[in-house]
């Protein structure tokens, strides 16, 4: 992506429209002068003032900005006009991994290794840098053309370099201490990363409840339970049981999930989930 001082509309080429948020569109675009691929997310500055999230975008922006890892997606570099703020995004051509989970129904185990693996060594890089995410779930999560996973979507995330209070995210991946209104920390994300272990594996989350009161209260007693099946081993059960801690402190640490015998037996070192064949194919389309 090329530099410059002042960037417009007019600078890109936009292709297709490709998702909707809260407050705008995402759109692929191209920029014309290099030609480079990227997606444009439009935040319309009406719907900014009328939910007064203005405070909240631009931590959104600081934060994104400042992080630069193979796992987490950039953001190249912003600028408004009067009607809009524009983010110039990192393009992931396949999309939500939402949306590849569905289509599957779940993971194999060396799928939904390589994910956590992935995530963990994102997560990682994220809390040295005194961020926490506060709402990793699938569909804040993105793959690249090379089968890659991108944690996405920052609108959530905050500095931790002192314990939080802001109950915030997607009810089912809600740690204990979030939904009990207490301080938290970093290790929400370590927690949900035992949410999305189990859901890769299963095909949902493990509280999941009709009402969202008694998924709340399964939360807080980690109600958990593994249904039979042959496609999940003990060692899974186990990385899943270390995370799924109502007790903060004694959450399986992000740098310890990475030598989990689980993920050292089965998470692919390359971090893609798709095969080299279907890559290039994907590549000529």
């Amino acid at each position: 992506m090329p530099t410059s001082e002042v960037w417009s509309l007019s600078d890109f080429e936009i292709s297709k429209y490709i998702a909707e948020g809260r407050f705008g569109k995402v759109y692929l675009a191209r920029e014309k002068q290099s030609g480079y691929v990227v997606a444009l997310k439009v935040i319309f500055k009406a719907k900014l003032k009328k939910h007064r999230f203005h405070a909240h975008l631009r931590r959104e922006i600081e934060i994104q900005q400042s992080l630069d890892h193979p796992n987490v997606l950039r953001l190249f570099t912003w600028f408004h006009d009067e009607e809009r703020v524009v983010l110039v995004l990192e393009y992931a051509a396949r999309g939500e991994l939402y949306k590849v989970l569905r289509a599957a129904g779940r993971f194999t185990e060396r799928t939904s290794a390589t994910y956590v693996a992935s995530l963990a060594g994102a997560l990682a890089y994220c809390h040295k840098k005194q961020v926490i995410h506060r709402d990793i779930k699938p569909e804040n999560l993105l793959i690249d053309i090379e089968g890659r996973l991108k944690i996405a979507d920052f609108g959530w995330a905050a500095r931790s370099n002192a314990k939080r209070h802001t109950l915030c995210g997607t009810i089912d991946y809600l740690a204990p201490e979030m939904v009990e209104k207490r301080a938290h920390d970093h290790a929400v994300d370590n927690w949900t990363l035992g949410i999305l272990c189990y859901e890769f594996l299963y095909g949902s989350p493990p509280f999941e409840a009709d009402e969202q009161d008694d998924t709340l209260r399964r939360i807080v007693r980690v109600d958990l339970a593994f249904p039979s099946s042959p496609c999940v081993s003990s060692e899974a059960k186990d990385l899943i049981s270390k995370l799924l801690v109502k007790d903060s402190s004694k959450r399986l640490c992000l740098e310890d999930i990475m030598k989990h015998p689980w993920i050292k037996k089965n998470a692919d070192p390359s971090g893609s989930c798709i095969k080299q064949k279907d890559v290039t194919r994907s590549k000529l389309l």
